[in-house]
């Protein structure tokens, strides 16, 4: 095994918390290097094209981490992004991840996805980025999540986007105009205003 190859990858593999496939092929460097790094145990296969550190910390979002390393269009949406925010007691085995409207889902055997597809802005704003294990996390910041809850109310249920809305005005981590703005690019600002009028009402 070619001993700079090795520290390549695995120099790569400490920089990005996850390494992938494509990442190695990207590099110009044989998978079969790869392989014998799994295989003396000096990286751990977590999923097929996914690998780690063995020395990787555990975290309750590592299936939002594997996600996020194979989608870099996806953006953690509805219920997978209010449980990011701690902001929900659903519980969901899907990965709930929103991409644009043409493009293509990601294969990804495990963990399931649920995918979502918006357009416009509501694909594009208000979107954070996040440094989880390494790896960059794209999630929809709270008052754009409680937006989309409203929007998708349909799929998710009236009652959880409500939860959601008290959960985030009542912990004051969204104020009133960001919940108006995003009520907006949603386009469910007339669905939202008489349960946001409650709460300043309150």
């Amino acid at each position: 095994m070619n001993v700079d190859h090795s520290e390549f990858i695995l120099s790569l593999a400490r920089t990005n918390g996850l390494l992938r496939t494509r990442d190695v092929d990207h590099a110009g460097v044989p998978r079969a290097v790869l392989a014998g790094l799994a295989r003396d145990g000096r990286l751990v296969k977590i999923s097929r094209g996914l690998y780690s550190l063995p020395e990787r910390p555990g975290s309750e979002h590592d299936s939002v981490v594997e996600v996020a390393a194979r989608s870099k269009i996806g953006v953690l949406c509805l219920i997978s992004a209010l449980r990011f925010h701690e902001l929900t007691t659903q519980q969901s085995s899907e990965i709930w991840l929103a991409i644009p409207h043409k493009a293509h889902a990601p294969r990804i055997d495990y963990p399931p996805l649920r995918i979502v597809r918006m357009s416009g802005e509501a694909m594009t704003q208000g979107i954070d980025e996040v440094d989880v294990a390494g790896t960059t996390i794209r999630v929809f910041c709270i008052a754009k999540t409680v937006a989309d809850c409203f929007k998708f109310r349909n799929k998710i249920g009236i009652d959880v986007a409500l939860e959601a809305l008290r959960e985030a005005w009542q912990e004051r981590r969204v104020n009133m105009d960001d919940l108006w703005r995003y009520a907006e690019v949603c386009r469910v600002a007339n669905v939202m205003r008489p349960y946001i009028e409650s709460l300043t009402s309150a």
